[in-house]
């Protein structure tokens, strides 16, 4: 099965400085709102106040006398009142001088959209306009092998201006090993849900492959695949009621009721190019994760 990270892939010519870091795919045109996740099986998602979406200004041509790009990229979640969690892989490869902002906003596209109109040539007015600006610290480690990548990052934000302009309860991280304890039959009967910003799953036109849509919180149900150290799989097949991640999903919460709780326990990093089948999710209860996460958080 061919994977890639779950960043959102930008248009040919406005990403052209990022060719090389990006997978290959469709590409975002950001232009109307639409639904994310996959479009099966999936509804918005207003009431998870905690999730928002990375949005990123960087230079994408190489000239410093022409404007920056502002475009979201990547989905998160806040872990308390100014740490937002995402993936270490949406906070690399950018060229010197990126900026990275935050925001809670239901539709993301819509406020950028807004923005763009209200603030013409001005690309840090229109990312303010959209988000908290904050700055990323991802794990040293990454890109570390594949028994354990280490694709984990924060952006750590002023707790003020976010309380300003969003109201939001922080999610629940795990304790060590919780996702370990549970037994086969448990994480069977698991509830799992998986949110973000991403487009939808691979649509064939005539030119080819796309994924519409992203830029609009949405959340789908998804079920329990497989379990080892650090990942947890989660099946996106919707015969079976699931739907899923795709591009501009990486780094958004995966979300499992374990007694009573709902409870973030992995992050969306990886999957199938078109988007039907598998989200692979960085689990947060490993002792890897736990550490880097320590001096951004309290932990359970």
């Amino acid at each position: 099965m061919p994977i890639t990270d779950f960043r959102a892939v930008l248009g040919r010519a406005a990403g052209a400085a990022l060719a090389g870091a990006l997978a290959a795919g469709a590409f975002v045109t950001g232009t109307t709102p639409a639904a994310a996740i996959n479009s099966y099986n999936a509804s918005p998602a207003p009431e998870r106040t905690e999730v928002g979406a990375l949005v990123v200004q960087w230079d994408d041509d190489g000239d410093p006398a022409t404007p920056d790009r502002v475009d979201w990229m990547c989905s998160g979640t806040m872990v308390d009142a100014d740490t937002f969690l995402t993936a270490a892989h949406c906070t690399s490869d950018w060229p010197a001088g990126a900026r990275f902002h935050v925001s809670l906003d239901q539709d993301v596209q819509a406020g950028l959209d807004a923005a763009r109109a209200a603030h013409p040539g001005d690309p840090s007015a229109v990312a303010a306009a959209v988000g908290v600006e904050g700055t990323a610290h991802q794990d040293p480690a990454y890109p570390g092998p594949s028994s354990d990548p280490h694709d984990i990052a924060v952006i750590q934000l002023p707790a003020a201006a976010v309380a300003a302009r969003w109201t939001f309860t922080p999610a629940a991280l795990p304790t060590e090993g919780r996702l370990g304890a549970l037994g086969p039959r448990q994480l069977d009967a698991t509830p799992f849900t998986v949110a973000g910003y991403g487009t939808q799953e691979a649509q064939r036109g005539p030119g080819g492959l796309t994924h519409p849509g992203g830029g609009v919180r949405m959340k789908a149900p998804v079920g329990f695949d497989a379990l080892n150290a650090p990942w947890v799989r989660l099946a996106m097949t919707a015969p079976q009621g699931n739907g899923g991640a795709c591009y501009g999903d990486s780094g958004g919460p995966n979300f499992a009721v374990i007694g009573g709780r709902s409870l973030l326990v992995a992050t969306t990093i990886t999957g199938d190019g078109p988007c039907y089948a598998t989200n692979v999710a960085y689990r947060l209860d490993t002792p890897v994760a736990r550490a880097f996460l320590a001096p951004f958080v309290a932990l359970p």
